[in-house]
């Protein structure tokens, strides 16, 4: 039976490692699998993960028809046997629902990796509505790590190192590409707007290097 199954976890946990990884175990089984992103930090139509591996991806944006795009490929021939959807919080509610209407209604699985909540801690309307539907949701077990060497629960977006809570809710940035950059911390030093550069500040110290970029 088809299935569609959610890997959420915070930044720095392996969700596109383990995205690539999926659509490599498929491949080696002679099957065809077609890899989905959005807003990756390798630029449009890649799917990448911090330690190095990259892959050709279609990519999503606000108007893409998973169903119709499923249907194309198959109309034209072509196997359609796994899809394979990183960055899914930054998919559309209507979207989600077509790839679960795809496992329903076609028998392909789906897994779709991604990011639960934002800087705000609010849940991304993507990521939620595939909590609603997933048939599993699967929490990764590789530890993401606050600067303090706790388990990061939550992300924090940062400006020149100060955390902020208001804006808009998508903004992709990396700690090396400007004045906007994102980090990993504990819910405690979430909840203090405690970031690696205001610790060194008032600490004096060196916290663990941390600060990555939205995308896991």
């Amino acid at each position: 039976m088809a299935e569609l199954v959610f890997y959420s976890g915070t930044m720095n946990c392996g969700k596109s490692t383990l995205a690539l990884q999926t659509a490599y175990n498929y491949e080696q089984l002679g099957q065809r699998g077609m890899i989905f992103t959005r807003e990756d930090r390798a630029g449009s139509g890649k799917l990448s993960s911090r330690i190095g591996l990259e892959s050709d991806a279609f990519e999503v944006n606000t108007s893409t028809d998973f169903w119709r795009v499923v249907a194309d490929e198959r109309t034209r021939g072509r196997r359609v046997d796994v899809l394979i959807c990183d960055e899914v919080q930054f998919y559309t509610e209507p979207q989600v629902e077509q790839l679960a209407r795809i496992v329903d209604e076609i028998g392909i699985d789906v897994y779709a990796f991604g990011i639960t909540s934002d800087f705000r801690t609010k849940l991304f309307p993507g990521s939620a509505r595939m909590i609603e539907l997933a048939d599993q949701v699967e929490v990764l077990q590789v530890k993401a790590l606050c600067w303090c060497g706790k388990r990061a629960t939550h992300n924090a977006r940062t400006i020149d190192g100060v955390m902020v809570t208001e804006g808009e809710q998508v903004v992709v940035g990396d700690v090396n590409s400007g004045t906007v950059g994102y980090e990993v911390l504990c819910r405690s030093h979430h909840m203090k707007h405690m970031t690696a550069a205001t610790a060194k500040a008032t600490m004096g110290e060196d916290p663990l290097p941390n600060a990555w970029s939205a995308e896991a």
